[in-house]
């Protein structure tokens, strides 16, 4: 019973703050631009499911918190279909019944009635909104670490590996990768991850002679803390700082901090856009996409970590608060670029709808609309099947069928 708690409190209830308050704030978006345009909103949900508190405002919203804490969403007035985005068959018979409950005029306040820029900007506000929570996050992460530069300086290189192959040497000092500067040894190890099977150009600094060396790294089987089991490409060497010379800590100002928040984000999505690239080149097949099981795990590892990390009360609320900001801005970046997909289900496929109106002059057709939904069902149904299996795998509970070993 007691073990059972302690796995809720350690990994379930972290990880549904998060994502409620990642979720939450990206509706919210939503809400507050649809306001600022004087849409008709029927409801803002905080969680789904039936209520358990339930209050209606003077503009006739409807806030609500369900009882299943997994995010939230926002209804506007006139929402009939899954897509939000009707046909003129549809809008024709949505502004009939309106004008007959309301009167004449009163579509103007519906959503689906306004300007097609507008419904743009409303749609696209949702992952904005994840984007600038995500910067709000790093900046403040920043604002109170500072940075941390700790030297890509090799500590030790495994026989028979493609670095020892390469002529990796104890105390070398990577400076480049690809003829790209690198300053921290997590530039270095973003780039092997992704390279797995590519060659990678090294220059290093041995002893103050500069050195260029050619290494390509090879998928390995891991037991990662956070991440569980998983194949990674390595090139067989540690990096660790061997002095005080290799790590260097600042306090930043507020334009660093600025520029340091929306670096992170932009490195963040090109990672994964790179990441994306290679599995639909076929050099990668996507075992490191993970779904809520592992979110789930990694929010579980870093909690444990952020509380072993200090048993000091104060420190150790200070390292989950750390912990937390840093994860919830990675996740928001992850869900705002999730969101603007061209799948008809998100944001990004209603962007697309609209793209289409503002250049034929008229929404796209019923059929089409009703068959890019069950595409689009389809596509994140078979997603999150895949991130569930990859996840199981990382876990070792299927081990029995063929899993990572």
């Amino acid at each position: 019973m007691i073990d059972a708690l302690t796995l809720v409190v350690t990994y379930v209830v972290p990880f549904l703050l998060v994502l409620t308050l990642i979720v939450t704030l990206h509706e919210l978006g939503h809400f507050l631009t649809a306001r600022l345009f004087k849409v008709k909103i029927d409801r803002f949900s905080v969680g789904f499911g039936r209520a358990v508190f339930s209050r209606t405002d003077r503009q006739g919203v409807e806030w609500r918190v369900g009882w299943m804490p997994l995010g939230g969403y926002v209804k506007f007035s006139g929402d009939l279909d899954a897509s939000s985005v009707p046909d003129e068959a549809g809008l024709a018979e949505l502004k009939g019944r309106v004008t007959a409950e309301h009167g004449p005029g009163a579509e103007r306040d519906y959503f689906h009635f306004k300007p097609v820029w507008q419904r743009a900007l409303i749609v696209a506000a949702g992952p904005v909104t994840n984007f600038i929570l995500a910067f709000v996050l790093f900046a403040l992460y920043f604002a109170i670490i500072g940075e941390q530069v700790v030297a890509p300086r090799v500590l030790n290189v495994a026989p028979d590996s493609p670095a020892a192959a390469a002529g990796f040497q104890p105390r070398d000092l990577i400076t480049a990768v690809n003829g790209r500067p690198v300053r921290d040894d997590s530039e270095v190890r973003a780039v092997v991850m992704l390279s797995a099977g590519d060659t990678v150009r090294f220059t290093v600094d041995r002893a103050g002679r500069t050195l260029e060396l050619v290494a390509t790294p090879q998928r390995q089987v891991e037991d990662d803390p956070v991440a569980g089991r998983v194949r990674v490409a390595r090139i067989g060497m540690n990096m660790r700082p061997q002095g005080p010379e290799d790590v260097s800590i600042r306090r930043l100002n507020p334009l660093e901090i600025a520029g340091k928040s929306a670096t992170t984000i932009v490195d963040t999505l090109g990672t994964t856009l790179t990441y994306i690239g290679r599995i639909f080149t076929g050099r990668e097949n996507g075992d490191q996409l993970s779904g809520p099981l592992g979110i789930a795990r990694a929010t579980g590892a870093l909690t444990t970590q952020a509380v072993e990390a200090n048993p000091d009360p104060g420190a150790t609320v200070a390292n989950l608060l750390l912990t937390m900001t840093s994860l919830a801005a990675i996740l928001s970046v992850g869900i705002g670029f999730l969101n603007l997909l061209p799948i008809p289900v998100l944001d990004g496929g209603h962007l697309l709808f609209y793209g289409y109106e503002a250049v034929a002059r008229r929404p796209v057709a019923a059929r089409f609309q009703e068959a890019g939904y069950r595409v689009g069902l389809a596509l994140l149904a078979g997603l999150m099947l895949f991130a569930t299996w990859n996840d199981l795998q990382k876990f070792n509970f299927l081990a029995f069928l063929g899993g990572l070993a």
